[in-house]
């Protein structure tokens, strides 16, 4: 099943924003077809590990070494050379523009506008052309021309405040949420831009932030009364005003939801603690956020001596939601994933078998009407450029020997 088999896409994207929402295009079905600067490409290809004829290093041992880094954000995209900084190369990319559907870039703001690529200039070729841009703070606003890492729009953004632990500092999320996020809202926007255009025939630009969609997380938070009242503090692990948390036992630890009046009862029955169930300073969600310490101190003191098993039979046992934390290990060899195909061993664009130890993320959501595609894995930079040119544009085999002498491809 290839939902979007029909869709050409342009891809002018480096590091992880950009190609993942390359890549979760081309999961689609769409091609794809990165442009990479001749020589070089994207900047994350030359950020270890590799992996390649020698198995895996840190460092490139070889030519056909590739970055596994690279690997894991552009399965099934193809790659192409061009040089947009030349006027030859601006005119091929602009006539590959004529073709696409899409067209995506997470560059700096302004960046393909001055290399006569922005926007209008693909438009005046192309009205239908759907163009995505990625950026930080987006294309306009005070903020727009910062440099804008995930570090940094998680602090920017207020995120990071709302994690780490009361009495400690605020604390990143372990994953570049804004660079994984974003792209997700990007892709649902490009397919209802091409909704519009099945109708209308008019394409659009679409201003993609990845600070914008970092608030858009927060929504959920009673920003409303935190603005007026002040913001509550940091509770790392733990519920603000129950005893949801992390606990620890004798072989490592668990986290428990236990919000609300009948968890709370089921919490004291799993843990023999039905004198504190009875005792009416904590019969109120008021009382138990009161005293939210003390019941935190007791839900630890039976739960250290048991194993994370123990514990956790015991609390679902009585109808508690509690799970072991598991290290990423553990969660990456889970079955559970294989079975689903959430992970699957990674490829070479250009090697039938996997990279050893090597896995890619796969798409978390399974279809009923089929799988979506296998894909390639990612490729080494330009092995697309001949077949693009020629298929596409029609530019004969001397014209490209003469473009690659040039430095043009």
């Amino acid at each position: 099943m290839k939902p979007l088999e029909d869709i050409r896409v342009l891809s002018v994207t480096v590091y992880l924003a950009g190609p993942f929402l390359s890549m979760t295009l081309a999961r689609f079905g769409a091609e794809v077809i990165k442009v990479e600067m001749p020589g070089s490409g994207d900047p994350i290809r030359n950020v270890g590990p590799y992996t390649g004829p020698k198995g895996i290093s840190p460092d490139r041992q070889t030519d056909d070494d590739l970055s596994i880094r690279f690997l894991k954000r552009s399965e099934g995209v193809k790659s192409v050379t061009l040089n947009l900084k030349d006027p030859e190369g601006r005119r091929l990319f602009l006539k590959l523009a004529e073709q696409a559907d899409v067209l995506i870039e997470n560059l700096s703001p302004g960046s393909m506008s001055r290399l006569g690529l922005g926007y209008d200039d693909v438009a005046a070729v192309n009205p239908g052309i759907i163009y995505c841009s990625i950026a930080g703070y987006g294309q306009s606003g005070p903020y727009k021309d910062l440099p804008a890492h995930d570090h940094q729009i998680q602090a920017m953004s207020g995120i990071m405040d709302m994690n780490g632990d009361a009495d400690g500092p605020p604390t990143r999320l372990g994953v570049f949420v804004g660079d994984l996020v974003t792209p997700l809202y990007a892709a649902y926007s490009i397919l209802g831009a091409l909704r519009v255009k099945e109708r209308t025939g008019r394409g659009q630009h679409l201003d993609a932030s990845m600070i914008d969609t970092l608030a858009t997380l927060m929504f959920m938070e009673p920003m409303e009364f935190t603005l007026r009242e002040g913001q509550s503090p940091r509770a790392g692990n733990n519920s603000r005003n129950d005893v949801t948390g992390l606990y620890h036992c004798a072989d490592g630890d668990i986290i428990i939801t236990a919000g609300g009046a009948e968890r709370w009862r089921r919490l004291c029955d799993a843990l023999g603690m039905e004198g504190m169930h009875a005792d009416e300073r904590f019969a109120t969600a008021e009382g138990r956020e009161t005293h939210v310490e003390l019941l935190r101190e007791a839900v630890q003191a039976r739960l250290g001596p048991l194993t994370t098993k123990e514990g956790v039979d015991r609390l679902e046992g009585c109808g508690v939601p509690a799970a072991r934390v598991r290290s990423l290990t553990e969660a990456m060899s889970d079955p559970h994933f294989r079975d689903r195909g959430t992970l699957r061993p990674m490829h070479r664009a250009d090697d039938v078998e996997p990279v050893d130890d090597g896995v890619l993320a796969g798409f978390p959501v399974l279809f009923s009407g089929g799988e979506l595609p296998a894909l390639p894995g990612g490729a080494a930079l330009g092995s697309h450029t001949e077949q693009v040119l020629g298929g596409l544009l029609g530019v004969d085999a001397q014209a490209i020997a003469e473009l690659k002498d040039r430095g043009v491809i």
